[in-house]
């Protein structure tokens, strides 16, 4: 079962020039930075409220943020939800006819497994499903 937002995905082209417009709109210093390699990008994150925010660096020109803003540009790029439960969620969600883009959930950041929706199948919003390890 989805049990709440764990964060949002901001695609941008340079962390460095985007981290302190969002340092300075929410007022946040503490900042977790991470790359992931299998995804070919880097990440600088961090907590409003219980939601975590995570601006989103292609590392490689082949990498799916790079694709999405070299053709929509930057902005946002999804919804992360978390389960306790991947597995048990992806089941759910393939048996309700949803597209799953990673039926085997992968590493994500701030260690967790990770799996996307198609938009095709969410009125166009690339969804994520997570759950901590």
């Amino acid at each position: 079962m989805i049990k709440s937002i764990n964060h949002i995905g901001i695609a941008v082209k340079d962390l460095e020039q985007s981290l302190p417009i969002f340092q300075r709109l929410f007022q946040v210093e503490n900042i977790h930075r991470e790359t992931v390699e299998d995804q070919k990008v880097k990440i600088a994150s961090f907590k409003i409220g219980e939601v975590r925010i995570e601006l989103t660096q292609a590392i490689s020109e082949d990498s799916p943020i790079a694709k999405f803003i070299e053709k929509k540009g930057e902005g946002v790029h999804h919804i992360a939800f978390e389960t306790d439960d991947i597995n048990q969620e992806l089941s759910r969600i393939k048996s309700d006819n949803f597209n799953i883009i990673d039926e085997i959930p992968r590493n994500g950041a701030h260690d967790m497994l990770i799996s996307f929706l198609h938009p095709r199948s969410t009125n166009s919003v690339l969804t994520e499903i997570c759950q901590k390890k």
